[in-house]
């Protein structure tokens, strides 16, 4: 016969794995650190990549996919290109860009998570100013 601690510790078990089974890649989310910066060439937008699950940051993704343009303000022909930067922060992911106008910039990126067989991806808003 089980005892109670024996179940409950079970069923616990049960739990965690269900609910780790069930992660996908709507779980994560990207987020800009900085919302608003000022316009210019070379500048440097850092994005957080979140588990929506636990709030942590996810280090050690690869980012495969990046766009950066205007289509909030509804020019999403205005593209920048970009660059990636070192991290300085696990869970964040920097860039280089230019933001030659000010307005809102969308963010599109794509990343592979470990132990993610799904690909995330995500649209963040920067805004830049004068």
């Amino acid at each position: 016969m089980l005892s109670r601690f024996t179940i409950a510790a079970v069923a616990a078990t049960l739990s965690l794995a269900a609910s780790t089974a069930l992660a996908g890649a709507g779980d994560y989310t990207f987020e800009p650190v900085k919302p608003e910066m000022k316009k210019g060439d070379d500048v440097t937008l850092a994005i957080r990549l979140t588990n929506k699950q636990t709030g942590k940051p996810v280090p050690d993704a690869v980012i495969f996919k990046t766009r950066v343009d205007m289509a909030p303000d509804g020019m999403a022909e205005m593209e920048s290109q970009v660059s990636p930067l070192p991290s300085r922060e696990p869970g964040v992911y920097a860039f280089r860009t230019d933001l030659p106008m000010a307005g809102r910039y969308q963010v599109t990126l794509s990343a592979k998570v470990q132990g993610e067989p799904e690909t995330v991806t995500g649209k963040v808003i920067v805004t830049a100013t004068k």
